[in-house]
Formats: structure tokens, sequence, C-alpha cells
């Protein structure tokens, strides 16, 4: 296993009905942009940032099961302000004609 690899993705096939589960109980609750995917990286990121060398599959479920959407949604906030900078590809004309009234572009 690499070092920088965290030491539960192993469990993710194990641990996929429990995952899936829990995506389906945000999106009754109204959380519509909730994935398998983003539940999985809060829970490697955030809920599972102390690991034990040898965890128990129940007590895995528990903390998926245990996620409260507000949670949740506050790392999605979070990562979501941590991306890259969109406009890193653009010299500064190129910003500037971006950011230039309509009536003063060329």
């Amino acid at each position: 296993m690499n070092g920088n690899e965290h030491p539960y993705l192993h469990y993710y096939d194990e641990l996929y009905p429990a995952l899936k589960s829990k995506v389906e109980e945000f999106e009754i609750l109204g959380y519509k942009d909730a994935t398998i995917s983003s539940l999985w990286t809060y829970l490697l990121k955030k809920k599972w940032k102390k690991t034990s060398e040898h965890p128990r599959l129940f007590q895995l479920v528990s903390d998926i099961i245990s996620v409260k959407p507000g949670e949740y949604m506050n790392f999605e906030t979070v990562e979501a302000f941590r991306t890259p900078n969109w406009f890193t590809d653009l010299d500064e004309e190129e910003l500037n004609d971006l950011f230039r009234p309509n009536k003063d572009r060329k």
C-alpha cells in the first residue's frame, strides 16, 4: 500500500451498500447533490482522519450511518471553496477582457 493512501480504501466494496443507503437517505431529505463518491471522500478526509490499525467493519458502517446531512454539506461547501482557480490559464489581457463591460469589448 502506498504511504499516501488512506488505510480504509480497501473497505470500499464492503461498505458500498451502506454508502448507497446513506446517499439515498440524503436524497429523501432533499440533498439531491449527494453522491457515493463525495460521501466516501468526506469519510476519508474528515470522519476517518484518525484511523485505527484494524478497524471493525461494523464500526465503519456505524460511522457511515451516523453522518448527519449538516456535517456532510459543511464539508462539501468548504471543499467547493478549495477548488483550483478557474482563471489560472488566462493571461492579464484575457482577464481584463473577461471583466470589461460589453460595449468596450473588441
